[in-house]
């Protein structure tokens, strides 16, 4: 494979990109930081296909980086590979409001290859190649220049082996029948909606005790204010105030601007400062929130009560069992609160009763929510069985 020299210039950028853009798929990956600001700052682009990869500066000054972004959103004809891509995707939709596609996640197929939730790259590495990647550059300030061989070398190396790993784990999905699988995963992750922030639901991101209508709306029009602020600024949310902050002025708002100056966690000078007034005229505007907003409860088991919570730990206990089967990750057959609506009765719009999840899961978790099966020891060993065998 050709290592290319760090690309700091428009050229050869086009030049590579018309290359990888005949490739049936490239690999690709991100390195960016986003302690200091809202918009995570992107400083480095690696990709790679079977014959080249390179390293990209999109912090070069005049480079242009639009042959990239149109390889990765506009060419669908080149399969873009990520390991546990949903940062690296959210930049690119920062970038231009769409996501690559098509698309590909190796951690995701790992999963469903039984080799648990959230497998890192060094281990998969590790385990496809017989490689132990060196981690040293990893705390890399990526934003600052120049960028020396060893850091270069460790970014790009996030490519080239999983550029190898990709053709081994298609074709271990394809022996196993499980490539179809990934299908409904994959689009989830591409979906660019998934990758908007949207101020009036950041409050759906801070945790308050109180359910109380007006509390909640506060709440939400607090949220969407800091959010707006936080864009604007270009600052982390936290930078602006932080999560308990907002929680304690939603739940006890100030009467007065001239109060703010005694909430813990603002500055003195919001008490007579344009933002302190702009974080008043969001209180001021705020409207109990409506009925169809509210959130469900705490425990989001609607009506499910002790015995449907005794159910719902049935259920978890069968997807351990099945997970075990089967060899595949848990969190990629169920989630949690879909077990739980289950268990409440809940039949419509749960992804296990769908495709591929519901031949593997479903039909068994349906089967036991309904009576038709439970559990029996064999042999030492925890199976399902059929009540109306027993029965008869």
């Amino acid at each position: 494979m050709v290592i290319h020299p760090l690309i700091t210039d428009s050229r050869s950028l086009a030049d590579l990109c018309a290359r990888l853009g005949k490739s049936p798929y490239v690999a690709v990956d991100t390195e960016f930081m986003r302690e200091n600001t809202y918009w995570p700052v992107l400083c480095l682009i690696q990709i790679a296909d079977a014959n080249e990869a390179a390293a990209i500066d999109p912090m070069a000054p005049g480079i242009d980086m639009t042959p990239l972004l149109e390889l990765m959103v506009d060419n669908h004809d080149v399969l873009k590979i990520f390991h546990a891509g949903g940062q690296d995707l959210e930049i690119v939709h920062n970038l231009t409001g769409k996501t690559p596609y098509p698309l590909f996640d190796t951690q995701i197929a790992a999963m469903a290859l039984g080799m648990g939730e959230q497998v890192g790259y060094q281990n998969l590495v590790e385990s496809w190649m017989g490689v132990k990647l060196d981690k040293g550059a990893r705390f890399t300030d990526w934003a600052r220049r120049p960028l020396d061989k060893r850091q270069i070398d460790y970014a790009i190396g996030d490519v080239t082996y999983l550029v190898q790993i990709f053709p081994k784990l298609l074709e271990k999905l394809k022996r196993t029948g499980r490539g179809d699988w990934l299908d409904q995963e994959m689009e989830r992750l591409g979906d660019p909606s998934s990758y908007v922030n949207d101020p009036e639901q950041a409050w759906q991101r801070v945790k308050v005790p109180s359910r109380k209508p007006d509390v909640l709306g506060r709440l939400k029009a607090l949220a969407a204010w800091r959010e707006r602020e936080a864009q604007g600024k270009d600052l982390p949310r936290g930078r602006i105030m932080k999560d308990e902050t907002l929680a304690d002025v939603a739940s006890h708002p100030p009467r007065a601007q001239a109060e703010l100056a005694k909430v813990r966690g603002l500055s003195q000078s919001w008490a007579g400062n344009d933002i302190g007034a702009r974080l008043m005229a969001a209180l001021e505007a705020s409207a109990p929130m409506s009925d169809d907003e509210m959130p469900a409860r705490d425990d989001r088991k609607p009506g499910l009560g002790k015995d449907g919570a005794l159910v719902a730990d049935l259920l978890k206990l069968l997807l351990k069992i099945r997970s075990k089967e089967t060899d595949v990750a848990p969190k990629l057959i169920a989630r949690t609160d879909e077990l739980e609506l289950l268990a409440a009765g809940r039949r419509d719009g749960l992804s296990i009763l769908e495709g591929w999840r519901y031949e593997q899961f479903g039909r068994d978790a349906l089967d036991l929510v309904e009576g038709r099966t439970g559990f029996a020891v064999q042999g030492g060993k925890l199976k399902m069985t059929r009540i109306e065998a027993v029965e008869a």
